[in-house]
This record gives structure tokens, C-alpha cells and sequence, in this order.
């Protein structure tokens, strides 16, 4: 069974997303120190961050603690391997009154991208998943409609899946 990292694995998307993946990988959960003795792993499944209006906080948890994780954790991939990580749609209908969390996960797509460029000689590929508004505990009470998160784990695993080894450098909207 292929291991494969996975940041933020232990809130409501990534526990749901540990879940769904363990049927098929065996998940590393790290977590902030991303401390780990595992080399050749198959994937980095970048699940952490944050939502909020501190410029200070969204940084650090958005685009500060995801240069930290691809620093640590590309070395420890295989050639060939996946890198998922959750940014958001805000960076597309970029809503008034979240500057600070939507330049920090369009920061993150720019580490995407950029990473996908440069990984591409060890054929690893580089997608970010841009959800709206989760399915998750913290928004039970919302109205507004949103991204159930066994759509979320099952394009993960998509994106994890040789079917996708031409897929990378996306920015790969979710909608409910």
C-alpha cells in the first residue's frame, strides 16, 4: 500500500479525507512540526490552513505553513508522485471583506503552479483543489449551498490515481 503525507488531516475536512483515502493508502498524518522518517511516499495531501480576516494568521496558516510542508516533504516523494493541495474559490469570486484569506490561498495556487513547473522533470504532478464553502461541522448552520466532502476526498483521490499523471499545474474549481 502506497503511503502518502497528509498536513491538516485531523479537522472536518481532513479527518473525512484520512477516512475516504485509508481504504487505498496508508495516510501519514503530520502535523505542524511535519517530522517524519518516511521517504519515497507517493503523494503530499496538503489539507492544512485557515479562514479568517488577520493578515498575520491567514499568511502563516495559508501560504507560510504550505512553502514549509513542500520544503520538507518533496525531497521524501517519489519520483512520479501527487501533491493535493486545498485552496479555495474565494480566489476566483474573491469576496469583499477576505483580503487577507484570499491573497493568502491565491499565494498558495502561485506555489502550485510554480511547483508544477518545477517538479515536472521527476514527473511529480501539482493540483489545488479550489472548493467553495465546505460541508463541514463549522458550517452546519451556513445557508449557503456547499461542497459536500466526499466530492472533495473522491477528486483527491482522482488527482492521487495514475489516470491523472497528465493533470498538473490545475486549479481545479469545486461547486456544489
Amino acid at each position: 500500500m502506497q503511503k502518502i503525507f497528509v498536513t491538516g488531516g485531523t479537522g472536518g475536512l481532513g479527518t473525512f479525507v484520512v477516512d475516504a483515502l485509508s481504504h487505498d493508502y496508508e495516510c501519514v498524518v503530520l502535523g505542524r512540526d511535519l517530522a517524519t522518517d518516511v521517504n519515497g511516499a507517493h503523494a503530499l495531501v496538503h489539507l492544512a490552513g485557515g479562514f479568517g480576516t488577520d493578515w498575520t494568521k491567514m499568511l502563516d496558516a495559508n501560504i507560510a505553513f504550505a512553502a514549509k510542508a513542500f520544503d520538507a516533504l518533496v525531497p521524501r516523494l517519489a519520483d512520479g508522485g501527487r501533491i493535493v493541495a486545498i485552496s479555495s474559490y474565494a480566489t476566483i469570486s474573491k469576496p469583499a471583506g477576505l483580503g487577507a484569506y484570499v491573497a493568502s490561498k491565491a499565494a498558495l495556487n502561485a506555489l502550485v503552479e510554480v511547483s508544477a513547473k518545477q517538479l515536472a522533470s521527476r514527473r511529480i504532478t501539482v493540483n489545488a483543489l479550489l472548493p467553495s464553502s465546505l460541508d463541514t461541522p463549522a458550517m452546519q448552520d451556513s445557508k449557503e449551498p456547499r461542497v459536500p466532502l466526499d466530492r472533495v476526498a473522491a477528486t483527491i483521490r482522482f488527482l492521487l490515481g495514475d489516470d491523472a499523471a497528465s493533470i498538473t499545474g490545475g486549479l481545479i474549481p469545486l461547486l456544489p
